[in-house]
């Protein structure tokens, strides 16, 4: 800020220049004049200057209260905000943990589905063909681990009921089967006993296949000697002529205990 000039010294500095030579006299005025004008402009700024900076200052200074008051009605607001949210973040965390859990769950089940469907893959190829034509969509399905969790439940659950159901009924149809010794992709009339065993007959050939599980998957067993009997067990199951008693050949798998040791 600038400093103001007293009236004293504006005075003596008129009066010195009054006192110079009489050659410099005319100068010396007008570089007074001059100055003196200088001097009240400068005063005039001064004092705008001042006016200025009181008004600014001021307005700042009314700025930063309300800037502080709102800053601590902020802080009041959070603090009551936090104690009003305890609960609803106790809430969630408890949600966290809850999906979190369920999340675990779903990986579990996940994982014993995967076992599932890996030993129904394996039993496939030990179903009777009938069956297992039937079942194509949802092996495909359960083969592809990219399908959602739930559909391949799904059909998982289907093939077991499938075979639940095909297992306390006789079926009677036609396959096309590939018989050893035999053209590829024969289609014949076929019966299945569940899924314990199955017969199959060429009645141009006058022939017959007696089929059941085996080690390596579903196997057909020429019987020749069947043959009439199985036609007559096709014509008895499609209701065209009455039942009676019929000998076929079967295969009974059965568990034997373990050794007792004596």
């Amino acid at each position: 800020m600038l400093r103001r000039t007293s009236p004293g010294i504006r005075l003596l500095t008129i009066l010195l220049v009054l006192a110079a030579p009489s050659v410099r006299a005319a100068d010396a005025l007008e570089e007074a004049d001059k100055s003196a004008r200088e001097f009240v402009e400068l005063e005039i700024e001064d004092a705008r200057l001042a006016t200025e900076w009181r008004s600014q200052h001021e307005l700042l200074e009314s700025l930063v209260r309300a800037l502080q008051e709102r800053a601590a009605a902020l802080e009041e607001k959070r603090d009551l905000t936090k104690a009003k949210t305890a609960r609803d973040r106790e809430d969630l965390d408890a949600i966290r943990a809850k999906i979190q859990s369920a999340n675990e769950d779903v990986r579990t089940f996940e994982i014993r589905l995967n076992a599932l469907s890996t030993k129904l893959l394996s039993l496939r190829p030990s179903l009777p063909p009938h069956l297992s034509d039937a079942l194509e969509m949802s092996y495909r399905t359960l083969a592809d681990t990219g399908v959602p969790v739930g559909e391949r439940m799904q059909q998982a659950m289907n093939v077991l009921n499938r075979c639940a159901q095909f297992n306390r009924i006789v079926t009677v149809g036609e396959d096309v089967l590939s018989l050893e010794g035999e053209p590829p992709e024969k289609s014949l009339p076929v019966i299945y006993w569940g899924l314990s065993h199955g017969y199959a007959v060429d009645r141009v050939a006058r022939k017959a296949w007696l089929g059941s599980p085996g080690p390596a998957g579903w196997r057909w067993e020429a019987r020749p000697e069947a043959f009439a009997g199985v036609v007559r067990l096709i014509a008895i199951a499609n209701d065209q002529t009455d039942p009676t008693y019929v000998a076929v050949p079967a295969v009974v798998t059965r568990s034997l205990p373990a050794p007792s040791g004596h």
